[in-house]
């Protein structure tokens, strides 16, 4: 079992540069990938994704690369004249609109940052190589993670189910009883209203034979136990299981529900409550899986 929920970093130097990928994931339903490259990168994205695909199927991913020159090179990369011809076209379009163009130091620094990178930064076919080595390994710390991270979310979602597997086995073991008490009941109620009925009338037979009919539940346990069944071995096995999940808990959901409204005996509507209470938690928790 995975989370979808990691984060994996890593670096590598070429010809004196520092290469940086982060790789970062939280919940999505489905693969939601961004990858964030220098310009002069961006003819790697491709290659980027197919790796991350082969690591992640669910979750919001976002693929971070950064590069930074040599130490003490910034000034002289800096290209003076393009930045001043930028500032010269963004002073003519604000003249244009009417509005005054006061430069900021922070400004200047941006766009001089940004033209600095420009000039500096090597061909994406000079880089593939160590970019994609370097994303592999980011990648790598990135699974470890999740997958630590699906180790507890495991022992957790273990501890549920066999909180489900209790509540249900004690359904089952009050389900018998419910047609003897309406029995008992409807009696008592015959004798309140001074009618004296034999216990083999046929009316009072077929009146009990009804309402257990009404009210008996044993195939929406079985089906449950079977799901509960399916579901821990789904959770124990390998690969993605997250959707796989969300549509038994809905299966499982409605026999609940089901098993709610037939019962008729509030014992069994308590457990039923707490059995949709605790399948509610494991959606929950469920939303975190890959």
């Amino acid at each position: 079992m995975k989370s979808m929920t990691g984060y994996g970093r890593a670096a590598a130097a070429l010809e004196g540069r520092s290469i940086t990928v982060q790789v970062s994931s939280v919940n999505r339903r489905a693969l939601d990938l961004s990858v964030s490259l220098p310009d002069a990168w961006e003819s790697l994205e491709p290659a980027i994704t197919e790796k991350v695909r082969l690591s992640a199927t669910r979750g919001k991913v976002h693929v971070e690369v950064e590069a930074e020159g040599p130490a003490g090179s910034e000034e002289a990369s800096w290209d003076e004249a393009a930045v001043r011809a930028t500032l010269e076209r963004l002073a003519s379009l604000a003249a244009s609109q009417g509005i005054a163009f006061r430069p900021t130091p922070e400004l200047l620094w941006q766009i001089a940052s940004s033209r600095r990178q420009a000039d500096r930064m090597p061909a994406a076919d000079s880089v593939r190589t160590a970019v994609l080595e370097a994303v592999g390994e980011a990648l790598h710390g990135f699974a470890v993670m999740r997958a630590k991270e699906g180790e507890t979310l495991l022992i957790d979602l273990l501890a549920r189910v066999a909180a489900l597997r209790r509540l249900v086995e004690a359904i089952a073991a009050r389900a018998p009883h419910v047609a003897p008490s309406y029995r008992e009941l409807l009696l008592k109620r015959l004798r309140d209203a001074g009618l004296e009925v034999d216990l083999d009338d046929e009316r009072v037979l077929k009146e009990i034979a009804l309402f257990a009919d009404r009210c008996d539940i044993s195939e929406e346990l079985t089906r449950m136990r079977s799901h509960l069944e399916q579901f821990t071995a789904l959770l124990k096995g390998d690969g993605e299981i997250g959707r796989k999940a969300e549509f038994m808990l809905q299966e499982m959901g409605r026999e609940a529900h089901t098993m709610g409204a037939k019962s008729n005996d509030l014992g069994i509507s308590r457990a039923v409550i707490e059995l949709k209470n605790e399948l509610e938690r494991v959606r929950e928790q469920i939303a975190n899986v890959e």
